[in-house]
């Protein structure tokens, strides 16, 4: 076998691989405001809602989806010692999921051709979480996630299953352990912190 005719070979796995198993690459990234110390944040709200459309009726004003999305995160910032208050909290959380179409292309050499090669179109779900200053409003944190959604969207026990792996790998980004955290319920002094 030539190395073009291994090369459009493992193109066309690869797409018929990403088809069939209906999920993309999953990319997962994170941001955090220089100078940042979250280990001095224990309590959290949620912002205000501020509804935008995603892209996807089938997402839009979805109380199921956005209870499912908010159920993830509590779940991820207890894990990590944040605690849900609704007085004076000292972190705003926020996230926003958005859906559109993206088309892969296979990626050939110059001197390569492929008849058969085609593009594969599919809809690419983001999922972005950001953590807020309280009291100043600046951003602290801002983890994000990218895939493929196709059938995902349409399948409930697979969205369930779909967010909460998406969250736990966009919070795997989050520092942590945070220097200087606090057990649950021990107070700064307890901790040898002041």
């Amino acid at each position: 076998m030539t190395a073009p005719t291994r090369s459009r070979l493992a193109a066309a796995l690869t797409i018929s691989s990403l088809m069939i198993g209906g999920c993309a690459l999953r990319r997962v990234d994170s941001y955090l405001a220089r100078g940042v110390n979250l280990a001095s944040y224990r309590t959290y709200a949620w912002s205000p809602v501020q509804r935008g459309a995603t892209g996807d009726v089938r997402l839009d004003n979805n109380e199921i989806f956005q209870e499912l999305v908010r159920a993830s995160v509590e779940k991820q910032l207890a894990s990590r010692g944040f605690e849900k208050t609704a007085d004076a909290p000292q972190l705003l959380v926020h996230f926003h999921a958005s859906v559109e179409q993206q088309i892969d292309v296979p990626e050939l050499e110059p001197w390569e051709s492929c008849a058969d090669c085609k593009p594969f179109i599919y809809d690419a779900g983001t999922l972005l979480i950001q953590l807020v200053d309280a009291r100043t409003n600046q951003l602290l944190w801002r983890g994000w996630s990218k895939a493929n959604v196709d059938r995902i969207v349409d399948s409930q026990p697979w969205l369930e299953e779909h967010i909460d792996e998406t969250v736990a790998k966009i919070f795997e980004r989050l520092p942590f352990p945070l220097s200087g955290r606090l057990a649950p319920h021990e107070s700064r002094e307890d901790a040898g912190l002041e």
